[in-house]
């Protein structure tokens, strides 16, 4: 039976309070597995205005609703309004998704810091947010974290790097086509395996062609209606702040529907556990552009 790993990514706190619990309960209610990636540090949601100077951006944002999808408060969090620090304000909350079965990660310290800055700084100041990140995350759960999905598919070498002295199993940092092993200039592995992002997510897809919250799963669903040659399986990145709260009932249907298909729906730790002592193809990492977004990210390179 093919796979298809369901990535949740949780951005901010209102994500954290309002989306989680609720995918919980859908994901319940389905038998479904998931992986929870968590922002552990404060929400500077607000800070996120400058980034209507960055092309796409304002074009991205007018397809899907950012004011209704994140709240106003949110987007003042940073600025006008003090920001939250997610970790602290609820841990429980993160404790009872690992309790109730979930797989749990790491997503980033600060999302919005992250995000727009890792790509240009150096290794000293990665390692600094991605250790914050990683002595949270063992504060609230007694343990280290197993696994990382960098805050809007940003990355640079030192991050690759960071993650295998962190310990982790593996990583879904970028969007890709398969499980891959990192590979640097020289041809050295980089870092720990890699589960990238192999299908689009709503926010890039709803108002393009058309597509709406009501039709956008049956375009989703043409994309896996075959299982991938390579036999690995999918990857699908859905955000709290989205599937969690208005998209809830197109979420809902995505699942029925790939059930449907056959497909057995998972966390990354199960897709990953079943490519033990698979050889995994050995790729270099890049940044690019994807339909939908605005910027470039972290993409699955060229093989090596």
């Amino acid at each position: 039976m093919p796979t298809l790993a369901l990535k949740i990514d949780v951005d901010t706190w209102r994500g954290t309070r309002e989306g989680v619990p609720q995918l919980v309960a859908l994901l319940q209610r389905h038998h479904v597995g998931a992986t929870f990636l968590f922002s552990l540090g404060p929400d500077n949601t607000g800070r996120a205005l400058k980034r209507v100077f960055r092309k796409g951006f304002l074009q991205k944002v007018s397809r899907t609703s950012v004011l209704e999808h994140y709240g106003l408060r949110t987007l003042l969090y940073g600025t006008v309004l003090p920001a939250p620090d997610i970790g602290q304000r609820e841990a429980d909350l993160l404790r009872a998704v690992q309790e109730a079965g979930f797989e749990v990660g790491i997503h980033t310290w600060d999302h919005i810091k992250w995000q727009d800055y890792v790509a240009g700084k150096d290794a000293a100041w990665t390692r600094t947010e991605m250790q914050k990140a990683a002595d949270r995350f063992t504060a609230i759960f007694g343990q280290p974290p197993r696994t990382h999905g960098a805050a809007g598919w940003q990355m640079n070498e030192a991050a690759y790097a960071f993650e295998a002295t962190l310990g982790l199993d593996y990583a879904s940092d970028g969007r890709g086509t398969q499980p891959f092993q990192p590979v640097d200039a020289q041809g050295r592995d980089l870092g720990v395996p890699q589960l990238p992002s192999t299908l689009p997510t709503l926010d890039e897809l709803i108002g393009v062609d058309g597509l709406t919250p009501d039709t956008v799963h049956t375009h989703l669903l043409g994309l896996t209606a075959t299982p991938p040659a390579h036999g690995f399986g999918h990857v699908y990145t859905l955000h709290a702040e989205l599937e969690g709260m208005k998209l809830l009932p197109t979420f809902e249907r995505l699942i029925v529907g790939w059930k449907a298909q056959g497909y057995q729906l998972v966390s990354t730790a199960d897709q990953f556990a079943a490519l033990h002592g698979v050889a995994l193809p050995r790729h270099r990492v890049t940044m690019g552009e994807i339909a939908g977004r605005s910027g470039v990210l972290a993409l699955q390179g060229a093989p090596v």
